[in-house]
């Protein structure tokens, strides 16, 4: 939970501010796993902290979604039409 929780604070992840009745809150929980090697030995723990977001209003809650999530094939497929056609890459 540790590592976990410095990985959210150091990322900036978030922000914590004072609340007013105005605003819709959203809580969280945590959600533990253990992953397992093959051999079904323990492999190690992990710890999530995940919002609770059925408690978000859009507009209240949050105004945008979006996720920057690149996929290993994307970009193979940027770096093989930049090499075929010669441009340059920055």
């Amino acid at each position: 939970m540790n590592d976990e929780f410095d990985a959210l604070v150091h990322n900036g992840t978030w922000e914590l501010v004072s609340s007013t009745s105005m605003q819709n809150l959203v809580g969280c929980k945590w959600v533990f796993r253990i992953k397992q090697l093959l051999d079904g030995s323990i492999d190690r723990y992990k710890a999530r902290l995940v919002a609770k977001g059925f408690h978000q209003r859009p507009g209240v809650g949050y105004h945008d979604t979006f996720s920057t999530v690149v996929k290993p094939t994307t970009i193979q497929l940027i770096l093989s039409l930049a090499t075929s056609k010669g441009w340059q890459l920055r």
